[in-house]
């Protein structure tokens, strides 16, 4: 039996999933998943998680994790860890593993994602030819990355463009850039906006631009170390206004940081979007908010409007692109 582990390691979860080959694909065997901040090291957690299952060998393991891979390194953005190729090699006995990006590993799974595991923003538009497709993932961060096409085959990029500088576009984003400059003491990236902790920047924002007094019960809902998941739920219900607006500008940003990324790599294959957030807030990615900020793009509005942009919906897509580059090792 041909054993493979693929894994999506990110700041706030490590999903780990074992997989066997097979000539029918790949074939799920075990999968967990663990808070990364409870543990010192990913090596800790591959051990807990190898610990006790029955199983072959391990032909190779591939794991996609948040920050820049370089030179079968990561320093991780948003876990005080690194991870190093080798280290994992001999701590598991795996004979070959390597490290990608996470968005790159997202881009590959998405390739193996069904139609149904989709929802398109923008029906009726179909991509103009085939060709390079934009991946954008809002979750604990902000992953960007490009599936380029060569004629034949896709070919994942990985980019930290997601700790680009964040442009602002309307007064009233020039206004939240100078609210988070001063709050972070200089570089504001589009990560400040669009991730998890941004959204309640974004919140925070506009609470301080309003001088709205926050109800108790919802100031003690903030306090948990995650306050997104509270933002979202208030925001999609209409129970509290800040929150459906900070819902809408969150949404119009994304949309507009989408279009950037789609005419940098000229992504005339459309566009996808994947990570936890942009789901769970499916009805404000639907309601027009994100397209219009990836339409408004001046003389170039035309290219962006003909693009199909889709959101994934399976949140197991990095586990599937890290699974099948591990069948190529």
């Amino acid at each position: 039996m041909n054993m493979i582990l693929a894994g999506d390691i990110g700041g706030t979860e490590t999903v780990l999933t074992l997989f066997q080959e097979s000539q029918g694909g790949l074939q799920r065997m075990h999968d967990a998943t663990y808070v990364s901040g409870e543990y010192p090291s990913l090596e800790s957690i591959l051990l807990q998680f190898l610990a006790g299952k029955s199983h072959g060998p391990l032909r190779a393991g591939c794991f996609g994790v948040a920050g820049p891979v370089i030179n079968g390194t990561c320093v991780t953005t948003n876990l005080p860890w690194t991870i190093d190729e080798s280290t994992l090699a001999n701590t598991t006995g795996i004979p070959c593993i390597k490290l990608v990006n996470d968005l790159e590993a997202a881009a590959y799974g998405m390739l193996h994602l069904s139609p149904d595991e989709f929802r398109v923003l923008n029906p009726g538009t179909h991509p103009a030819s085939q060709g390079n497709i934009a991946v954008i993932a809002a979750g604990t961060g902000l992953g960007e990355a490009i599936l380029y096409w060569d004629g034949t085959q896709f070919h994942a990029i990985a980019t930290e463009g997601g700790h680009t500088d964040f442009a602002s576009r309307t007064p009233q984003e020039i206004a939240l850039f100078d609210y988070l400059h001063e709050r972070y003491g200089g570089h504001v990236s589009y990560e400040r906006v669009l991730s998890g902790p941004g959204l309640y920047n974004v919140y925070a924002f506009l609470r301080h631009c309003e001088g709205v007094e926050e109800p108790a019960w919802l100031t003690e809902e903030l306090k948990r170390s995650d306050p997104s998941p509270t933002l979202s739920q208030m925001g999609l219900t209409g129970q509290e206004p800040l929150c459906q607006a900070a819902l809408e500008l969150f949404a119009t940003i994304y949309g507009a940081e989408a279009g950037n990324l789609a005419l940098k790599c000229m992504s005339v294959g459309g566009v996808l979007v994947g990570g936890g957030i942009a789901p769970k807030i499916l009805p404000v990615m639907q309601n027009g908010s994100f397209m219009r900020g990836f339409t408004s793009k001046g003389r170039l509005a035309p290219l962006l409007e003909s693009l199909e942009v889709r959101v994934a919906l399976n949140l197991e897509a990095p586990v599937l692109g890290a699974a099948h580059v591990a069948v190529c090792l």
